[in-house]
């Protein structure tokens, strides 16, 4: 991809410091290395925990080769094939997603999320025809991520090229959403012309865009308001 998500601090200890193969669980004893990595990996993915991953991975060895395999190949694709947007830094296949190519979408109305995954929620509500900004992130400086690790500066370039009217600040409503807003917000003021909203809060806050209902985001968008001191 052209820009990564900003990476998470590796706070593992480092190899030959004590406790460092402490947290990796030995096979049990008559159990296969290979299906015990495969575990191992499943167990990494958000929501997945030990038995879980048994499961998945006791799954993948019952199907056919080919089942397998196509599973293994949709992985493959999806880190060999897809990129950020050059424009918005949304998913694509090519240098320009589709929503920042479509003639048809408003290009003076622009709606910055976190995540590519909340550009599909709110494009599920089909209340929103303008275009996206996608920040990979929320500033969250205990996690280790700064304003330098968004692209917040691409957002104030697109801004600086003119013909943008107004700026929806799209971010989750919690504690770094907020303030990742609040940042934007205050950046944006060099832009008197610029009319900057945030979403209303038909979100719950302390929630994320991606588990909300499709009324509810779309209420939120059309409820937006601006984002006063």
């Amino acid at each position: 991809m052209t820009q990564p998500s900003p990476p998470m601090k590796d706070r593992s200890a480092p190899a030959g410091a004590p406790g460092a193969e402490a947290g990796k669980a030995a096979a049990p004893f008559g159990a296969s290395k290979v299906l015990q990595a495969l575990v191992e990996e499943l167990e990494k993915l958000p929501g997945i925990g030990k038995k879980t991953a048994e499961r998945l991975a006791y799954h993948v060895l019952r199907v056919p080769a080919e089942e397998a395999m196509r599973l293994a190949y949709a992985i493959r694709d999806v880190k060999k094939s897809l990129r950020h947007c050059r424009t918005c830094f949304h998913i694509t296949e090519s240098d320009e997603c589709e929503i920042c190519a479509d003639p048809g979408r408003d290009p003076s109305t622009i709606c910055v999320v976190e995540q590519p995954k909340d550009v599909y929620s709110i494009e599920t509500s089909g209340s929103y025809k303008g275009r996206y900004h996608v920040l990979l992130g929320a500033f969250a400086p205990l996690e280790g991520v700064t304003p330098q690790d968004l692209t917040i500066e691409q957002l104030l370039a697109r801004v600086r090229q003119g013909g943008v009217r107004e700026v929806i600040l799209a971010t989750n409503p919690n504690f770094e959403g907020d303030g990742t807003a609040l940042m934007i917000r205050e950046k944006l003021r060099a832009f008197p012309a610029v009319r900057v909203t945030r979403i209303a809060r038909g979100i719950p806050s302390g929630s994320q865009l991606e588990h909300a209902s499709r009324s509810i985001v779309s209420d939120a968008v059309e409820g937006r308001r601006e984002m006063g001191d």
